[in-house]
């Protein structure tokens, strides 16, 4: 892609006056109609013929303009939340402050469709007005709980989006790609830029500095110099923002591509300001993390061909080798070794309680079989634990470093690495048969001998 003009302004502040994008039209960029989900058309023809202006912005248009297949498409228009909700019966609201209307499709899909907003600090005040007034005409009202006008122009929206490789438009009925902030000359420069001063944008949102390192890591491009130069007096500031929100963002990296961006946010400084204890371990101690990053490789790999894992898996994974530190001299009740190291890791990613709870279970098992496989003693009990199946997958990362084939499970690697041993028999439960009878049912904790 040709290095483009850059638009004429670049600051925020600018955004309230009259601003002209640098636009390539159709021929002039790669994007292919037949790239972009049906059902995208769909909205914004709708909301076209309704007479609003829609557009398909972010991540989608970066992704286009690189020629990579989106992960997701996003909407934003003219039309406020409830003039969106009355159009589409498969809408559905979300959030308070700021309202969002998702439309959801066959097999889950999920399209997210906003308003054009402006930064609440750039805002004039004005008087709250019902945001049932339906005219696609003038400009949009303000629901009746807030007293700014949250809703701007598409320039104000563009500017007060994070980064300028996703701040882009693209304008499906014409083909159009809209810039307002200097992102087509970024892409072309391959760098990721934080829109407007990195120091106070950072300190306005200290997740931007988590979202410039993840763009930067996935796209294989650099962080622009002032961008990154700012980095390293706010990251501790990420520790504040809302565990909740730490914990969606932490699962975004763990979703798909995770080793580049964990590399990353080890690179900047990021781990011990989001997983606490188990980040200072992992930034202080090489070996440890080298061990979390190959993990993650082969759970990339087999993500890509098309694997799925669930959080418990995921989460045991990452957090394995920080545990297996720990228990290497441990004596005793391996789950309970676990659960306290877990109280007292505070994480600021708030994980939830009955997460934890499956990680506990799943690396108490992956415990018992690692040891199994050192001493060839293994409590083939423990095969009726409900976590069985996932740490049985596990160990092949751990002691193969692969993924387990469609056959395999942890009993056909014991027996690799046994030849000798019997075969683990299914043995039927007997009922208790009243008093006196035998306790027959397993105990709590796994067997650490």
């Amino acid at each position: 892609m040709d290095e483009p003009k850059a638009p004429p302004v670049s600051d925020p502040a600018e955004a309230a006056r009259p601003v002209e994008p640098f636009v390539l039209k159709r021929g002039e960029h790669p994007i292919s109609r037949k790239d972009i989900d049906p059902d995208v058309f769909k909205i914004i023809y709708r909301l076209h013929q309704q007479g609003f202006t829609a557009y398909l912005v972010g991540g989608a248009v970066r992704d286009l303009l690189l020629g990579k297949p989106p992960k997701d498409f996003d909407v934003v228009t003219d039309a406020r939340p409830g003039q969106i909700k009355k159009r589409f019966r498969n809408a559905f609201l979300i959030g308070r402050r700021f309202r969002l209307a998702h439309v959801h499709f066959a097999d889950g899909k999920i399209i997210e469709v906003a308003t054009f907003r402006r930064d609440p600090e750039q805002a004039p005040a004005v008087a709250a007005t019902p945001e049932t007034q339906d005219s696609p005409s003038g400009p949009p009202v303000a629901p009746p709980s807030e007293h700014l006008a949250i809703y701007g122009t598409p320039a104000e929206d563009a500017f007060r989006r994070d980064t300028t490789i996703n701040a882009l438009f693209l304008d499906v009925l014409t083909s159009e790609v809209i810039d307002f902030v200097g992102g087509l000359e970024d892409m072309a420069g391959r760098k990721v830029r934080i829109i407007g001063d990195p120091g106070e944008r950072f300190a306005e949102d200290p997740v931007r500095i988590w979202r410039v390192v993840r763009q930067a890591a996935r796209l294989g491009f650099d962080i622009e110099q002032d961008t990154e130069r700012s980095i390293p007096s706010h990251r501790h500031l990420v520790a504040a923002c809302p565990g909740s929100r730490l914990f969606e963002e932490l699962n975004k990296d763990l979703s798909f591509e995770s080793r580049p961006v964990f590399e990353a946010l080890n690179r900047h400084g990021l781990l011990p300001y989001i997983l606490g204890a188990i980040g200072e371990d992992y930034s202080s101690r090489p070996e440890l993390f080298d061990r979390v990053s190959f993990f993650l490789e082969i759970k990339d790999r087999a993500a890509a061909s098309g694997l799925t894992f669930s959080q418990e898996e995921i989460y045991s994974l990452l957090f394995w080798p920080w545990v297996e530190s720990r228990l290497d001299a441990a004596q005793g009740d391996i789950q309970a070794i676990l659960k306290e190291a877990y109280a007292g890791v505070r994480t600021q990613a708030q994980i939830p309680k009955a997460l934890i709870a499956g990680i506990v279970q799943t690396q108490a098992i992956l415990a018992a079989m690692t040891r199994a496989l050192q001493t060839s003693h293994m409590r083939w009990s423990l095969k009726g634990r409900p976590h069985y199946p996932q740490a049985s997958r596990l160990i092949f990362f751990i002691a193969r470093s692969r993924t387990p084939q469609a056959h395999e499970s942890f009993a056909t690697l014991y027996q690799e690495t046994f030849p000798g041993s019997p075969t683990p028999r299914h043995r039927k439960r007997r009922r208790k048969t009243g008093r006196g009878g035998p306790e027959l049912l397993p105990p709590a904790g796994p067997k650490t001998d």
